[in-house]
């Protein structure tokens, strides 16, 4: 054996592959868990989506301005923040800015977004998009320190650990994931009625579920249908886990043609392309009689899809088939696992599956954290604000001398250091007076100095 075998025999460490696979495999896992696949209890929100939002506020990319193309904002987040393929970037976009899939949309689209037949959208170099207004509040005093920032993949920016949405999204927008050995599916609900059931748990903090189901009586869909029957609602309320039955919104129509099934709303999730081609397939096949044609006249009004029922059928009958056979009649299985974070270290997240409360409890820690620091963050500025304020209007009041003093310094260095000295100021408050300009020196600049203290008084009180 020559001297580099007995180098390379050295370099070769033995590892036992089933310790190796199994630490590697909880790696991985873990990663999936925490970094991708399932959303944050606080803001309701997977790690791609708080990119996109954020990425979106840094190109000032806001309601109140023109449209942006995707493309430039895929590519944005992409470099910046998420180091990912742009599909998954793109589908996320594209999701949020879907009414059939998001019961309030975070994006505002234009162009071609997809369908609820399941159209997929257009490339995104020929669709724009903006952040709608509910997408801007989720990010409301990101700027005040309320939340961590944490460095991004490369370590060259920052970017926000969770958002300080004042929404609590992930009841309001639901979601879903598939992450290694546990999954989630959490429906959406209505804003209003979540709101009232957050300020009822801060009124009373040992509600019960009962009580908060008197609030949020149910989930609400973006497609709109109907939910049939309670239990299932009360099961994933309690437990996290639960199945909900939904059926779509049909009326049946009498004219001389004969009676007709009109269908204007139909179960979450469910694709009206493939539903009126599988309705058309029983018929065809035989398995589902008393039906002599299926149209889809869905146009600006919102959807229609119309199911003539031949004379000599009861149209009654025809329904509760089609509820039975086809997805008009369809469940939503909810199992309501999110990321919940440590209470010693936020940092920190695991998986738990939620019941209602715990969502809304989860929530309101959140924004209790979010107020303090937020608060904490305008104390501190408005003292720095009076602290220059104070310097500002002892030399407004011996402006003399302070002129005098400046005039006869030979550098603003020695100017500030000799302001100091005489009006016992510290640095930046003889900076400030140094910088101030001239027009500072009149009655009504004086005037509006002593009301901006006093008004900067009250809002300190305020807030301590």
């Amino acid at each position: 054996m020559d001297e580099n075998q007995t180098i390379d025999q050295d370099r070769i460490m033995k590892v036992n592959i089933e310790e190796e696979m199994k630490s590697s495999y909880i790696d991985y896992s873990m990663s999936v868990i925490v970094a991708r696949a399932l959303p944050d209890v606080r803001d309701g929100f997977k790690p791609v989506h708080r990119r996109i939002l954020y990425g979106m506020l840094g190109l000032g990319n806001t309601s109140d301005k023109p449209y942006k193309k995707c493309a430039r904002v895929v590519g944005d987040v992409l470099g910046k923040y998420h180091p990912h393929g742009d599909i998954s970037v793109y589908g996320a976009l594209v999701r949020m800015g879907q009414e059939w899939n998001m019961r309030y949309k975070l994006v505002d689209g234009q162009g071609n977004f997809g369908s609820v037949d399941g159209d997929s959208p257009a490339a995104m170099r020929y669709t724009e998009c903006r952040l709608s207004k509910m997408g801007e509040h989720i990010m409301d005093d990101i700027d005040k320190d309320t939340v961590d920032m944490v460095n991004n993949f490369d370590d060259t920016l920052k970017e926000p650990a969770v958002m300080p949405t004042m929404i609590p999204n992930l009841l309001v927008n639901g979601g879903n994931g598939i992450a290694v050995g546990m999954a989630t599916n959490i429906p959406t609900h209505n804003l209003g009625e979540v709101i009232d059931g957050c300020c009822a748990y801060i009124d009373n903090p040992d509600i019960d579920i009962e009580g908060l189901m008197s609030y949020i009586p149910a989930p609400d869909f973006p497609t709109g249908a109907y939910i049939y029957g309670l239990d299932g609602v009360r099961s994933a309320y309690e437990t996290g886990r639960g199945r909900i039955i939904m059926r779509a919104k049909a009326e049946i129509e009498s004219d001389d043609h004969g009676d007709r099934i009109v269908v204007d709303e139909i179960p979450y999730g469910v694709n009206k392309q493939q539903l009126i081609e599988y309705i058309a397939e029983l018929v065809k096949e035989g398995k589902l009689e008393g039906v002599s044609n299926v149209n889809d006249e869905t146009g600006r009004q919102g959807m229609r899809i119309v199911v003539d029922v031949k004379r000599d059928a009861n149209a009654k009958v025809v329904l509760n088939k089609l509820f039975k056979m086809t997805a008009l009649q369809s469940s939503f299985s909810v199992n309501c696992i999110a990321l919940v974070p440590n209470k010693n270290d936020h940092s920190l997240l695991r998986p738990k599956l939620l019941n209602l409360k715990e969502c809304i409890g989860y929530f309101i820690d959140h924004r209790h954290e979010v107020t303090i620091r937020r608060t904490q963050f305008d104390l501190k500025k408005a003292h720095e604000r009076a602290h220059i304020l104070k310097g500002l209007i002892i030399a407004c009041d011996n402006i003399d001398e302070v002129v005098h003093i400046i005039r006869a310094s030979k550098t603003p260095a020695e100017a500030q250091a000799n302001l100091e000295k005489r009006f016992n100021l510290d640095n930046i408050q003889s900076k400030a007076i140094v910088d101030m300009r001239l027009s500072q020196l009149t009655g009504l600049r004086m005037e509006q100095l002593h009301a901006e203290y006093e008004e900067l008084m009250k809002r300190i009180e305020y807030l301590q």
